[in-house]
């Protein structure tokens, strides 16, 4: 789908040959108006091109996904990265430099090789080349290319494509949520012993994250839910709760990349976003509660607990969570 705002662009340039006839105030205020509606269309050139190389991202997962894979440990046995993963990265910060020389990016892979993260006012897209490599590895048929774009660190746009299923979701600030084209709508409950909840366990091992993401999940099941659920990646989990299919989403030790496009789109379809502690959504925290309404989403903060993670904006060689970030390791 191509978003075109350039008629409404012309309508409104046509308008400020008039500005001349009109009050001071008047004047400004379409100035503002004009302004806000090139601003748009920037964005909408921006959300365009990531969708494209969205989809070319997931053509070379695609081809990769039934093949052997060469796979190196990160941080764990459950932290995994392949070349396919540094590749893709590769190919889609080349894309943006080249197209948008003066954005920033912030990737995955990048940041797992020593680049800082660093969210300023400036244009930032924020990468997570193939979220689900474990199910990548496996040939688990949930894998994802997730690109945000943010302005004045406020996401603007986030993009999930779900490759094996071959399901584009996106969504705009102020322009509501898709799937592959249609309108997504989160599913409004409100009583948490009639939800489905997704989770993750992650990729911390040590005791302490295990213990408390494990404990986690007994309390809700005793609350009831209906069911937890976990499909491997972060993602499109939380799309799950934006299309209806699921009720709300928790987890504690992801990443900014993990997040930053599909906390938009729950936001977008209706759902909502916050900390687990209950306060609002900060995508460095490593915390999220994304629900289908904020009566889920506070309910399930009552309930979760949290392990110690370092903020994703911290120096990358102490980001670290469960008993290591207790000890300042």
């Amino acid at each position: 789908m191509t978003f075109d705002l350039l008629s409404v662009k012309e309508k409104k340039v046509q308008k400020s040959s008039k500005l001349f006839f009109y009050s001071p105030r008047k004047k400004v205020l379409l100035l503002l108006f004009i302004i806000i509606i090139f601003i748009m269309a920037d964005w909408t050139d921006c959300l365009n091109f990531g969708i494209s190389i969205a989809k070319q991202a997931s053509e070379v997962v695609l081809t990769a996904f039934h093949q052997q894979k060469d796979v190196k440990l990160k941080s764990s046995p459950a932290d995994l990265v392949t070349e396919t993963d540094q590749r893709v990265e590769k190919i889609l910060i080349s894309a943006i430099r080249d197209r948008f020389p003066h954005h920033r990016c912030i990737g995955e892979e990048s940041v797992a090789a020593g680049e800082r993260v660093q969210l300023t006012d400036a244009p930032t897209w924020i990468i997570d080349p193939i979220d689900g490599t474990v199910n990548f590895v496996h040939r688990f048929p949930f894998v994802a290319v997730s690109i945000a774009f943010t302005v004045n660190q406020q996401t603007q746009f986030g993009i999930v494509y779900s490759c094996v299923e071959d399901k584009l979701f996106y969504a705009v600030r102020g322009g509501g949520a898709f799937l592959n084209g249609a309108p997504l709508h989160a599913s409004g409950q409100e009583d948490i012993s009639r939800c489905v909840v997704v989770t993750e366990i992650g990729a911390e091992r040590d005791d302490l994250a295990l213990s408390t993401m494990t404990s986690n999940i007994f309390r809700l099941l005793k609350l009831p839910v209906h069911g937890v659920r976990a499909l491997g990646t972060a993602a499109v989990d939380m799309c799950q709760v934006a299309t209806g299919g699921a009720d709300a989403y928790y987890h504690i030790g992801m990443h900014c990349w993990d997040i930053a496009a599909s906390s938009i789109i729950v936001q977008e379809a209706g759902g909502v976003v916050i900390d687990t502690d209950g306060s609002a959504f900060d995508m460095m925290s490593r915390r999220v509660i994304a629900a289908s309404s904020s009566a889920v989403a506070n309910r399930i903060a009552q309930v979760v607990q949290a392990f110690p993670c370092r903020r994703d904006d911290e120096d990358p060689d102490r980001c670290v969570c469960g008993a290591a970030a207790v000890n300042g390791l």
